[in-house]
């Protein structure tokens, strides 16, 4: 197949593998959407045992085919690519890597290839590929909600060690006594305290004398109130940001970063075009 008039190879490639906006390019994402899913389930299926002894030497050659695959393509996102080392450090780049190295480490070290399920960090791209704007202009939203309430929550974080601290020297101090309890440490009450404050409860370390009983009262509705705090916090930043302009998924051809306004013609990060010339390898 030849690319279209006016493309290079290197363009044409670069827009079937990383835009989604021609039925090429769509296709494309949506056959390697499906490749990922396929390698992830056959990799799930071999860590059954009964599953490994009686197709073991099907499933090794499905996960070395699909293997090969992810190779190749790999390989040509950094062949079409004009700043390939800017890829190969990206986020999507780094998962792209680590997707096939358990296969190729599993030659050298036993059992490295479960470590494959990492392909499934890919199937992200699937809010790029069927160009949900709504849906990544949601997340987008919830990122941006999650960096402002960073400090926010930094202090929450650190109210909650240091009631936990507290209370667990408190309950160790009053329920020490009793070995039978479980409260044999400062650590285990902490522990104690952990899992009672976040009402989880499961029982294994109970307080057995009044005043335990009654801190441990005190701590459960105080642990009510504690998972609304970050509730909130994260809910006022999310009304906050979801007033600002949504994104588009469209990714800059030079950089490779996605996150730009629906009016924008220059990358926001690093200045470049995002419009793709079709004239030249220098566009990618």
């Amino acid at each position: 197949m030849n690319p279209p008039p006016g493309y290079t190879w290197r363009t044409w490639l670069y827009e079937i593998i990383f835009e989604a906006d021609t039925a090429t390019g769509k296709t494309f994402d949506v056959v390697l959407l499906w490749s990922i899913l396929l390698s992830v389930v056959a990799v799930l299926l071999e860590s059954v045992e009964s599953i490994r002894t009686n197709y073991g030497p099907l499933l090794y050659a499905v996960e070395w085919g699909f293997t090969i695959l992810f190779t190749i393509e790999y390989t040509i996102r950094i062949v079409c690519v004009r700043r390939p080392w800017l890829y190969i450090r990206s986020f999507y780049g780094i998962v792209d890597l680590l997707s096939i190295l358990p296969t190729y480490l599993s030659l050298f070290v036993v059992g490295s290839h479960a470590m494959i399920v990492i392909r499934a960090l890919r199937l992200l791209r699937v809010f790029r590929v069927f160009k949900l704007a709504r849906y990544v202009g949601e997340a987008s939203v919830l990122m941006d909600a999650l960096r402002a309430s960073r400090a926010k929550i930094t202090v929450f974080l650190l109210t909650v060690l240091s009631i936990v601290l507290i209370v667990g020297s408190l309950m160790y101090l009053i329920e020490g006594t009793h070995p039978d309890s479980g409260f044999t440490s400062i650590p285990a009450s902490i522990y104690w305290t952990i899992v009672t404050m976040t009402t989880v409860g499961y029982g294994d370390i109970t307080p057995q004398t009044i005043p335990g009983k009654t801190l441990a009262s005190m701590l459960m509705i105080l642990g009510y109130g504690i998972i609304a705090v970050p509730t909130g916090i994260v809910t006022a930043e999310i009304s906050a940001a979801s007033r600002q302009q949504r994104i588009t998924t469209h990714v800059c051809p030079n950089c490779h970063r996605a996150g730009h306004e629906p009016d924008a013609t220059n990358c926001k990060f690093c200045g470049s075009s995002l419009q793709l010339s079709s004239n030249s390898d220098e566009s990618v």
